[in-house]
């Protein structure tokens, strides 16, 4: 009876936030419901809800998760500054007689903001206000035009300092720690927020570098769909310009992501660098208003309240999850699929594919990694690994037609001339990319795990 309450709770919860039901209360009411059922039928021990009070002082008292709303400020920030307006105009200007120019410009930038703001919707929606209209008007294809804003702007995902992979760092390392005391090691080892942007941060370079040479190819091969602009060369914006531009924003990723790196700052205190990093770069754009102070700040509320409701309700979730015997069922069934861990591992990212069309990286990662990664941990997967391959696996869902967000989030901005099919069309080539490199990292979790045993030995 317990095995079909966990089940029953999980797929209710999937009804219920299919419904278009607000995530945090959905987990934590239905939860609060199934409770009540299991009290009623004896399936429920009433002892797992006590537990409650002190998971949300556990959240209260984190302070790795310190840094998300400073993150999120610093990456909202960044947006009002309208630095990535000037950068990508002056790079799009310098490389106009380039075929593709401005598609790999788009891509450059994207990286840039997904280093310094790691706010995947934001970049996304602000990649396409700022540079699709000027690449339809230069007579780019719709659907390469709409397929690159897409990709480059789901980079903020994998490309550290990344407010996703914060939060997947500190599920990570509490999953890692399970781990090892199922396994008996009682001086269990952490991830550090630290560890995985050093392992992420490979991997983004490698995708990078790949979206612009599918742009660079596309441009050479079929250059009516991305054609060069032939401008006087006195218009061109100079090298310096554009150096002094790109100045800005390089600096802080150096300060933020390389005092993480190098153990100079924590996470938070880095964040808190950033964040007074980018006021000091909205102010010397002319962006800097007290309205836009507090038009920030309430985002940035908004955001985190967001976030840190849906850890309270997730962790409610989990705790009548695992009263049903949830995480045993799991555990029992990964384990015993034919072909061991290559097999669990599989089926885990199919998994959290499909997830990725209903829910954001944030429910997948305060419900699913906390369940599932224990037990593919506990079956010998390295975490650092195991977490990239997460958000890898999760950024090609969010691009994949036809409930990908960052599809979503483009078709909001799109003008009515660019139809909902060269989306989708254009994404495609992006998530083939996508796949590439998780067969990459497959086949070398070397990729993952060597810088982060380079800073971080022993």
């Amino acid at each position: 009876m317990a095995a079909v309450m966990a089940l029953g709770l999980f797929l209710a919860v999937g009804l219920v936030l299919m419904a278009g039901f607000p995530v945090a209360f959905s987990l934590a009411g239905v939860a609060l419901l199934f409770a009540g059922i299991g009290l009623l039928t004896g399936t429920f021990d009433p002892v797992f809800l006590e537990a409650f009070p002190n998971r949300i002082f556990g959240i209260m008292t984190n302070e790795t998760l310190i840094a998300v709303p400073v993150f999120v400020f610093m990456g909202v920030m960044l947006e009002r500054s309208k630095l990535a307006d000037q950068l990508l105009q002056s790079l799009a200007q310098m490389m106009r007689g380039t075929p593709g120019g401005l598609g790999l410009a788009v891509v450059v930038v994207g990286a840039m903001m997904a280093a310094s703001t790691g706010i995947v919707g934001a970049t996304v929606v602000t990649m396409g206000l700022i540079s699709l209209p000027t690449m339809l008007n230069r007579n780019y294809d719709p659907a390469v035009s709409a397929g690159t804003i897409c990709a480059a702007g789901t980079l903020g995902q994998i490309i550290p300092p990344s407010i996703v992979l914060v939060m997947l760092a500190d599920v990570l390392s509490n999953a890692y720690q399970q781990a090892q005391l199922q396994m008996g090691s009682y001086s269990p080892e952490t991830v550090s927020v630290g560890e995985l942007f050093a392992g992420a941060l490979v991997p983004g370079l490698i995708l990078v570098g790949f979206y612009l040479l599918y742009v660079f190819l596309v441009a050479r091969i079929r250059p009516a769909l991305m054609p060069p602009d032939d401008t006087r060369e006195d218009e061109r914006v100079s090298l310096g310009r554009l150096l002094l531009l790109a100045a800005g924003p390089l600096v802080l990723i150096v300060a933020v992501l390389g005092s993480i790196l190098k153990g100079i700052a924590t996470p938070t205190e880095a964040a808190s660098v950033g964040a007074v990093g980018a006021m000091l770069l909205a102010a010397l754009s002319g962006h800097f208003t007290w309205d836009a102070l507090k038009d920030v700040v309430y985002r940035t509320t908004r955001v985190t309240a967001m976030v840190f409701m849906i850890l309270i309700g997730a962790s409610l979730f989990s705790l009548v999850f695992r009263g049903f015997g949830g995480d045993e069922l799991i555990a029992e069934f990964l384990t015993s699929l034919p072909g061991g861990v290559v097999t669990a591992m599989v089926l885990v990212m199919v998994v959290m594919f499909l997830l990725g069309f209903i829910l954001d990286f944030i429910e997948i990662t305060f419900v699913v990694v906390p369940i599932v990664g224990p037990v593919l941990m506990a079956m010998g997967l390295d975490p650092l690994w195991l977490g990239i391959m997460i958000a890898l696996n999760l950024q090609t869902s969010f691009l994949t037609p036809p409930f990908g967000f960052s599809l979503f989030y483009l078709r909001g901005v799109c003008p009515d001339s660019v139809p909902t099919s060269a989306i989708y069309r254009g994404v495609i080539p992006f998530i083939a990319i996508q796949l590439l490199v998780l067969g990459l990292l497959a086949a070398w979790p070397g990729l993952v795990t060597w810088l982060p045993g380079v800073i971080y030995p022993g």
